[in-house]
């Protein structure tokens, strides 16, 4: 018996037995829970989150048929509360008529909304049905919470090389569903090409080997050779969804390695969103973020190279641009680190949200009125320039509430060491002033 070619390969390939899964080793190994629920036919309601090709619906279908259970699967992109509603009803048919359980298989589940997700709560609570949903999106912001409490979540993680070409070997040589009537001939370096290319996605793999083999027959040959594997594997991309958790994922690891001054890290990683088709204009709002929240006034050239790189890149383009943002990534990632205006700034909206409309004192009111100079508005201000040092020591430029606040703590890193030592010296002159006027 030989495959039935009509049907994409990365289906026919899909594995028939537990023994046959790959990858998953952290969730997928004797004594682990998902394993051992499995092998003792243990179901119970959960969710595969993970990236596209890591087996998720895979899985679902091997827990299903190990546990004797109907697999009954819907797609969120697809389906809606009807759909729902009539999976159900099946469910309970074949609880009555053939004493089974019913695995509910919802792919894409975080496409659902509340209600449409509500819409499983009674019957995973009574039983009808084990819910197994698949997704690529975080689940606590995906999810409702009154789901999630009723399923346990797993993270499938993205295939490793060597599981790509163990998923690459067993197609090229698996002659009932996979390739090997064919004999395709394939040197182990451009196997390796393909499971780089893969990018931790099997489906994507054995899709980009169907391509190959049949670029190969239109030539009438049996060799993936390198011609062929430049000319399928040229252009393709990243793993990298927009609006995703891996997009959030990688620009989190930009800021931090910036943050912790590895510039090494940092371009590792704008090369990686850049790569994927990240926005460049986000990338360039984000750097100018950092310069402001991590760097601050410990080097302000910091902020004016980030907005320089972002005005270059949008005058040069791609991919001439993209330099600047690398040059400021590197230099933001050597400079010396200050949190300090970041903590002064949350610290002073807080009082400012918490402390209600308080009145600005007097003294700091403009009067450009009679009326307002009646009510002795701008009264005994004291002018800083009129004042020795230019600092009029003592002043209040509180509420009467808040007087004495302190937000801004400069760190003893860079510039700040001197901003540090310039207000220790207003703040000596502050205590000076009130030991005069005492």
């Amino acid at each position: 018996m030989f495959a039935d070619l009509s049907k994409p390969l990365a289906d026919r390939m899909r594995p028939q037995t537990l023994a046959d899964y790959v990858g998953q080793q952290h969730i997928m190994k004797a004594g682990k829970p998902l394993y051992e629920a499995i092998a003792s036919g243990r179901l119970h309601s959960m969710i595969f989150w993970g990236p596209p090709g890591t087996g998720k619906t895979t899985l679902a279908r091997l827990i299903a048929q190990h546990s004797d259970a109907e697999f009954m699967p819907i797609s969120a992109v697809l389906s809606g509360v009807k759909e729902i509603r009539a999976a159900v009803e099946e469910a309970k048919k074949i609880q009555q008529q053939q004493n089974r359980r019913t695995i509910l298989f919802v792919d894409e589940v975080h496409r659902f909304n509340k209600s449409q997700q509500d819409a499983f709560l009674p019957h995973v609570e009574d039983g009808t049905v084990y819910f197994v949903g698949a997704t690529t999106e975080n689940p606590s912001f995906a999810l409702n919470n009154a789901l999630l409490s009723r399923a346990r979540v797993y993270v499938l993680n993205s295939l490793t090389s060597n599981d790509l070409l163990v998923v690459l070997n067993a197609a090229l040589t698996e002659s009932e569903r996979g390739l090997g009537s064919l004999h395709i001939e394939m040197d182990e370096a451009i196997k390796q090409q393909f499971a780089e290319a893969a990018d931790g996605d099997a489906r994507r793999l054995l899709n980009l080997l169907e391509i190959a083999v049949e670029l190969a027959a239109a030539n009438d040959s049996r060799v993936i050779d390198e011609t062929i594997a430049k000319e399928v594997l040229t252009g393709g991309v990243r793993r990298f969804d927009k609006q995703g958790e891996e997009f959030y994922n990688q620009i989190s690891a930009l800021h931090k390695s910036v943050r912790g001054s590895s510039p090494d890290g940092a371009l590792y990683w704008l090369c990686r969103m850049v790569d994927a088709g990240c926005d460049l204009a986000y990338l360039a709002r984000r750097i100018v973020r950092m310069a402001s929240e991590d760097i601050g006034n410990a080097d302000p050239r910091a902020l004016q190279i980030a907005i320089n790189a972002w005005e270059a890149q949008e005058r040069l383009g791609s991919p001439e641009g993209e330099l600047t943002l690398a040059q400021a990534v590197v230099y933001l990632a050597c400079a010396p680190k200050s949190n300090a205006v970041y903590m002064a700034y949350n610290a002073a909206m807080r009082d400012a949200k918490q402390s209600g409309s308080l009145g600005v004192p007097v003294h700091l009111r403009n009067a450009p009125t009679k009326l307002m100079k009646s009510l002795d508005y701008g009264k005994e201000y004291r002018y800083a320039h009129n004042e020795p040092e230019a600092y009029a020591a003592g002043e209040n430029y509180f509420p009467d509430e808040l007087a004495g606040r302190q937000y801004y703590q400069p760190v003893n890193r860079g510039l700040e060491i001197k901003i540090s030592e310039k207000l220790k010296h207003l703040k000596a002159l502050d205590e000076l002033g009130k030991q005069k006027s005492g």
